[in-house]
């Protein structure tokens, strides 16, 4: 088939963020090119999601399915310069015709037959079973992957943790920092993977409808669609000592400029030493914050842009913490509530975030 090479570059790009490429699971570093009429079809996997892009060609061409290896497929298209690229399968390669001539073995099984994709999507939509629907817009998405994302665990200490809490709000915690989204997502709350959240990134529409049946979920635009299975394990999910956290009251808060405010935790990062934990110290004044690493090797002053109930309170933070959060927030200020001994309270407009303090070193 001859394609538009522009055309097949933009789809290339979208499919490939779906690709996991685990090398235990061979159908993750591999991808699906199908087409049919002027209709073309990528799919990719990470093993549990996988990620269907697809495409309205400038002209209608003969039915073809193949799989490639993903990796060498798009960096070959990526850089092509020519307007037109053709695409010819034989039985042992597919051809592809650009600037030059260029043969992709086709990845074989242990039978030395040709692989086929998986396509857990066709099942999932003829399956009769209950399912729930909700249309939600794209913006929610970004703000969980820009405001929330930062917050999940890295760890699997507590498994349900590297996961998105998705209900009538986001929840994203390690334990030590959480960030609560106030946006409605679904009426039932359960977890969405953090693998999966990534992957739809690569919409490009203003709304996402999801469809959920039993523990599998779907994500569905006119042009994505992708499929993942829900990680089990929201029982585990404390949820309701997060939201007391959330909602916890502070008597004193304050205002200062984000930028400011990153710029100084910057600098002063490069004075944090190996033994600090990295601790540095916040000594909130009345007019002003002072942000010291602890040796005081480091010390600067930010002046309040506003402030309620001010006093005067010293407390120890993780700066790398801190940094992750603030830079999280879409406005330019930073609203900072503070004055209990065991966290500090930031609130960027839908997005409340609760980053834990750090006892004092010895």
């Amino acid at each position: 088939m001859k394609l538009k090479t522009t055309e097949l570059k933009e789809l290339v790009v979208k499919a490939s963020k779906g690709v996991g490429d685990n090398k235990l699971i061979p159908i993750t570093s591999l991808m699906g090119i199908d087409a049919v009429g002027n209709q073309l079809l990528l799919t990719t996997t990470d093993g549990v999601n996988y990620l269907y892009v697809s495409g309205q060609l400038s002209e209608e061409v003969d039915p073809f399915n193949v799989i490639v290896d993903a990796d060498k497929f798009a960096k070959l298209i990526s850089k092509l310069t020519c307007e037109y690229v053709s695409l010819e399968l034989t039985e042992d390669y597919l051809e592809v015709v650009g600037n030059g001539n260029y043969q992709l073995e086709l990845p074989l099984d242990e039978n030395g037959k040709v692989v086929k994709y998986p396509n857990p999507i066709e099942k999932f939509f003829e399956d009769k079973g209950e399912e729930v629907k909700k249309t939600i817009p794209f913006s929610t998405i970004q703000d969980m992957i820009i405001k929330v994302r930062p917050s999940l665990s890295n760890t699997l200490e507590v498994p349900c943790y590297t996961n998105y809490y998705v209900g009538d709000k986001v929840v994203g915690t390690d334990t030590f920092k959480i960030a609560g989204l106030n946006k409605e997502v679904l009426d039932t709350p359960c977890l969405i993977s953090s693998g999966m959240v990534d992957i739809l990134s690569v919409i490009d529409s203003e709304e996402v409808d999801i469809v959920i049946k039993d523990n599998k979920i779907v994500f569905k635009t006119n042009n994505v669609i992708v499929y993942g299975v829900m990680p089990s394990g929201i029982e585990d999910y404390q949820i309701s000592a997060i939201e007391g956290l959330l909602t916890s009251d502070f008597d004193s808060y304050c205002k200062i400029s984000k930028q400011e405010l990153l710029q100084v935790l910057d600098r002063l990062s490069l004075f944090v030493g190996a033994y600090d934990r990295n601790c540095v110290e916040l000594n909130f004044g009345t007019d002003s914050l002072q942000v010291s690493s602890k040796n005081a090797s480091g010390t600067e002053t930010l002046k309040y842009l506003e402030s309620d109930n001010a006093i005067e309170f010293i407390c120890n933070i993780d700066i790398e913490m801190l940094q992750a959060q603030v830079k999280a927030q879409t406005s330019e200020v930073v609203e900072l509530w503070y004055g209990k001994d065991n966290a500090i309270k930031m609130v960027d407009g839908d997005l409340v975030q609760i980053v834990a303090l750090l006892e004092e070193l010895k």
